[in-house]
């Protein structure tokens, strides 16, 4: 059977070693981050089953990263916080956490309020793909937001697209894109991939889809 995947964000070592130790003893296989904005661009390329945040983080409020991962994934979510009170604990669960656990807390007690949690949610369904082609409607979408391309940049991007991991050259791109163009320096097809990873950043920008393979030309990355 498959291990249920929890990703920690904690940023005491001594605390979350302490967790990590408990939640794999219980079964679990566990991801640690010391930062919120390593947790967001991790979920860029995949979901857990379970995340646990704690509030007091050094770049983020856990509650504002609560908020973010609220618009990409309903992944169960926990609290842990050196803060007890009643009207913290509310902001936590109006935000959209499943559950609110006071610092000093039994490690014990966090496994088995995962595990309650988890019995009640259903597994976690694959992250939808970062790159979505419409070819009725000839766009693109990423993230679920529609990127505003050239003609040649969405011809581009769609043959990068219909085959993940696989290297092109310039002058492939250039054959199979601009056929009808009258331009044919390779030098447009570095023009227009700076624009659309440009774009992509304007979503996110952490964004590195297109890769560049120096000597031989450009990929997509493989999910």
């Amino acid at each position: 059977m498959q291990k249920r995947v929890i990703w920690l964000v904690e940023d005491e070592a001594s605390i979350a070693d302490t967790l990590i130790y408990a939640l794999q003893t219980d079964g679990f296989e566990v991801e640690w981050f010391t930062l919120g904005q390593q947790l967001l661009s991790r979920l860029a390329q995949s979901r857990p089953d379970f995340l646990i945040l704690d509030v007091g983080l050094p770049d983020i409020s856990g509650f504002e990263l609560c908020k973010q991962v609220r618009t990409l994934t309903d992944t169960p979510l926990m609290f842990l916080t050196a803060r007890s009170e009643e009207i913290d604990r509310l902001i936590g669960l109006e935000i959209g956490a499943d559950d609110y656990v006071a610092k000093p807390f039994s490690p014990r007690e966090v496994c088995a309020r995962v595990r309650v949690i988890l019995r009640r949610s259903p597994p976690s369904a694959q992250p939808a793909p970062l790159l979505a082609l419409d070819e009725e409607r000839a766009r693109i979408h990423f993230r679920g937001q529609p990127l505003a391309l050239t003609r040649y940049e969405y011809l581009l991007l769609k043959t990068l697209m219909q085959a993940p991991g696989r290297v092109y050259s310039r002058q492939q791109l250039m054959d199979l894109v601009w056929q009808d163009a009258e331009e044919s320096l390779d030098r447009t097809v570095d023009t227009h991939i700076k624009t659309i990873r440009a774009k992509l950043r304007e979503h996110d920008p952490e964004a590195n889809l297109i890769l560049t393979h120096r000597g031989l030309g450009y990929s997509l990355e493989q999910a």
